[in-house]
């Protein structure tokens, strides 16, 4: 596929169509990756996005609460203090 260098302000860029974005799950921001002579895009993702939503999701449904107690029944705070 052939894509052409387009001026953006100072610098020059190239136009990925609205196909390609869709079809690599595209949306903000792409890894530049220099290997041998080629120039690879990879899509980049944040690896906690939507977490805010799930546990706002998590805490509407009452699933947000420990499994276990913080303090134990036998456990003393005394040499904390």
């Amino acid at each position: 596929m052939d894509v052409s260098i387009i001026p953006i302000g100072n610098s020059k860029g190239i136009r990925l169509s609205k196909t390609l974005l869709e079809k690599y799950n595209i949306t903000d921001k792409v890894e530049l990756i220099l290997e041998k002579g080629y120039i690879i895009l990879k899509p980049k993702s944040e690896p906690r996005a939507g977490w805010d939503k799930a546990f706002e999701k998590m805490h509407e449904n009452g699933d947000d609460t420990p499994l276990i107690n913080d303090i134990f029944e036998d456990e003393t705070l005394e040499e904390w203090i």
